[in-house]
């Protein structure tokens, strides 16, 4: 028997995509997608609250092949603020879309994280695929890291209270952050804050008790987005686990874990059971699964107790560090 969508949302999604309103783009198609995510992003950021309590500054980080990233800085402007805990936030897209894309909501929906955790936050616009296929995005977040570490004492932040987070794609490249770090003997990371992460590219057989029409995410967007990263090795046994964090063998010695999903997005399962490892693992993991929830529910319905409640926690967890 098909889920439901929480009423509220059923209501937003089908007046902002009625049905018949047009057709999916064809597997493969990432222009058409990149068209898409710029639109709905406008449209979302029309809706959201900017904090005035936020510094933004920016900087320039030359990875290994000479490239140059622009990073930005959110800061509370606190008066005389002492070496605080601070996060590396990592942008949605499946692994296609850019902050090109996608700025209008990360710029407010970092500045609100920063403004009601406390904790200053960086970002990175890291390059994305089918242009920059693996190991270019996740390298470029690892390298942001050992920035941000780098520059801990001048940005007053203490570098053993650092987090990296980040939504969908974002959260699957935190979780290939972290592994990365864990293996290659640092930076240290004190939690990773993985929001309904895109972690496994074997995810494309559509579970018949997620109603298409209502998958903000869906699987033919997962098999572009996987394909775009990995070419031809999605899906079979040549893919990284720092590409797909699903694939690792062992999850030992990670940082501790917040991940929340809603029950209504196809990366459900895979975020349960990454979850469920990391416990296994002897990982401290916290996990909430919100049920009638879609991908990025809190950006669709931003005034939902669900949205909020989801929110709060995960400033929790961040004003805690």
């Amino acid at each position: 028997m098909p889920l439901n969508p929480l009423p509220e949302i059923a209501t937003i999604m089908q007046a902002a995509a009625p049905p018949g309103s047009g057709p999916e783009p064809a597997i493969g198609d990432v222009a058409t997608r990149r068209s898409n995510t710029a639109a709905l992003f406008t449209a979302l950021a029309s809706s959201m609250e900017v904090p005035t309590d936020v510094e933004v500054r920016h900087y320039d980080l030359t990875v290994a092949d000479g490239t140059v990233l622009p990073l930005t800085w959110y800061e509370p402007t606190t008066a005389g603020r002492t070496a605080s805990a601070a996060m590396l936030y990592l942008h949605g897209g499946g692994m296609i879309v850019g902050l090109e894309q996608t700025a209008p909501v990360y710029d407010v929906a970092v500045q609100q994280y920063v403004s009601r955790s406390g904790v200053p936050a960086l970002v990175v616009d890291y390059r994305v695929a089918p242009e920059h296929p693996d190991p270019t995005p996740v390298e470029d977040c690892y390298a942001a890291l050992q920035w941000l570490v780098a520059h801990a004492a001048e940005l007053k932040v203490d570098a053993a209270r650092v987090a990296v987070g980040g939504d969908s794609a974002g959260g699957g490249l935190a979780a290939g952050v972290a592994l990365l770090a864990r293996d290659r003997g640092g930076p240290q990371i004190a939690l990773q804050l993985l929001i309904y992460p895109m972690l496994d590219d074997r995810t494309v057989v559509p579970d018949p008790q997620l109603p298409p029409e209502f998958l903000v995410w869906s699987y033919d967007d997962n098999v572009t987005g996987w394909g775009a990263l990995l070419g031809g090795a999605s899906g079979t046994a040549d893919v990284s686990p720092y590409a797909a964090p699903a694939r690792a063998a062992d999850l030992a010695g990670l940082p501790p874990a917040y991940i929340d999903v809603g029950d209504l997005d196809i990366f459900r399962d895979e975020d349960i059971d990454y979850a469920r490892r990391l416990l296994a693992a002897g990982v401290p993991t916290e996990l909430h699964v919100f049920p009638g929830c879609p991908h990025g529910f809190e950006m669709i319905a931003v005034d939902l107790l669900v949205s909020r409640q989801a929110l709060d926690n995960r400033v929790r967890r961040l004003a805690a560090l």
